[in-house]
């Protein structure tokens, strides 16, 4: 337990009117604000319908009072809970009150920062409180939950003790140098080094399908001009989202559209169509293409029969890394049948937009992709996590590299690397400007 902090107070359902809202108090003054309130020493754990009094003695509004004593609640500090009927003015007046008895007014998601510095969740587990919060799917809500769960926060555990196996190792061949049959054995070494990169590879790949997961793909449909790519967004969104005419050069600017198959969310970019203009206004909206194209996690190319070898140029700088699907589109026009076919890696669909022939075919390759390996497993991540992974994997690499060539004394600096990444993701190793930033992000009383 830290030291003891200012008590806090804030309304802990969302804006506007309800049947029920809570307000939340957490911190030393709360066993005495309920006492003042309520009229009564309050009960742990136990549901008490009651009168809330304001400074007068009146009756702001009748509900239920619920005590939480230190430690066991969800900040690990005393928390009130006042439970009245959903009216702003009537949350706002308990508020004001807890405020006149010494509380104050919380900051976004002071709640569950105060549960991670008292130790009753660690930093990944608090994010996953928010993750569960946004969630807009089910696998959404039951992958933030599993990381709630503990199950990110687990593996990543688990590999931080295979590195600290390694560092023992490498400590040891450092403190006994001068006495080979207690330096560490290169033959150990070698295996505990391939063990951590096969748990941190499988950690890596499961870590960016949950933050794929939680924020969900970003797929920029792109190809050249009048190919049908605002109609195909349309046809995928379920809605005329995007201006369709037969005239090239209609897209000027990026149009996002959200759609979800199957609990998968999916963020379609519909781009200007890539090709040499000279008019100001849609150079402008090709630049803008290009710039999002940088940006895709999956690019959805989008072409007429007959027209595939234009495509190598406008996928020009695209690194081979990012995922991409052709779509041959207009097939209505020359009476082909829908059809998939996989050539080198590349999946190449055709379909029209135009009457729906097809559509499930994409929609099926878009699940695949987006679902990315183990979704029934899968936990809520964030690309905080990527790249802490990123700059440990980076370490990890750098140490086993140097195995046959360096000192222990840099092997060790390495690896002391890899822990302390690591412990960045569920908060060993955080810096007060790494705190604010993830907790300013979460919703006021939460």
């Amino acid at each position: 337990m830290r030291e003891p902090a200012e008590t806090i107070v804030a309304v802990a359902t969302p804006n506007g009117r309800g049947g029920i809202g809570v307000v939340r108090v957490s911190g030393g003054a709360a066993r005495a604000i309920a006492k003042t309130i309520c009229g009564f020493e309050p009960s742990p754990r136990r549901a008490r319908l009651t009168d809330f009094h304001d400074a007068d003695g009146a009756t702001i509004d009748r509900g239920l009072a619920l005590f939480f004593p230190a430690p066991h609640s969800f900040t690990g500090e005393d928390v009130l809970e006042l439970h009245a009927h959903g009216s702003p003015v009537v949350l706002e007046a308990l508020v004001r009150r807890a405020c006149e008895l010494g509380a104050r007014p919380a900051r976004a998601g002071e709640f569950s920062e105060r549960a991670f510095l008292n130790g009753k969740l660690d930093l990944a587990q608090a994010e996953a409180v928010a993750d569960l919060i946004a969630a807009r799917s089910q696998a959404q809500a039951r992958a933030a939950l599993r990381s709630l769960d503990g199950e990110f926060s687990r593996r990543v555990e688990a590999l931080v003790q295979t590195v600290v196996q390694l560092r023992v190792e490498v400590e040891a061949a450092i403190d006994f140098s001068e006495d080979a049959s207690e330096s560490a054995s290169l033959s150990k070494l070698e295996h505990l080094f391939a063990a951590a990169g096969e748990q941190f590879g499988a950690l890596l790949r499961a870590t960016r399908n949950g933050a794929r997961l939680t924020r969900g793909m970003h797929a920029v449909i792109t190809g050249a001009p009048n190919v049908g790519k605002s109609s195909l967004l349309n046809a995928l969104a379920g809605s005329e989202r995007a201006i369709v005419t037969d005239i090239p050069g209609t897209t000027r600017d990026v149009l996002r559209e959200s759609v979800m198959f199957d609990g998968l969310e999916l963020t379609l970019a519909d781009t200007a169509g890539l090709r040499e203009s000279k008019d100001v206004v849609e150079g402008e909206g090709i630049r803008r293409a290009r710039a999002e194209l940088a940006r895709g996690e999956l690019l959805l190319v989008v072409a007429e029969r007959g027209e595939e070898q234009a495509l190598e140029s406008l996928l020009e700088g695209i690194p081979e890394s990012v995922a991409r699907i052709v779509v041959i589109n207009k097939i209505d026009v020359d009476g082909v049948a829908p059809s998939r076919a996989e050539t080198g890696g590349v999946v190449t669909i055709a379909l029209s937009a135009r009457t729906g022939a097809g559509l499930d075919l994409l929609r099926d390759e878009l699940k695949r992709i987006a679902a990315g390996e183990e979704v029934e497993g899968a936990f809520s991540a964030r690309s905080r996590h990527i790249l802490a992974l990123e700059r440990a994997g980076e370490h990890l690499d750098a140490a086993r590299s140097a195995l046959a060539t360096a000192t222990p004394e840099l092997i060790a600096e390495d690896l002391r690397g890899v822990q302390q990444a690591l412990g960045e993701i569920t908060g060993v190793f955080s810096s007060e400007d790494l705190l604010g930033a993830i907790f300013s992000t979460f919703c006021i009383g939460k």
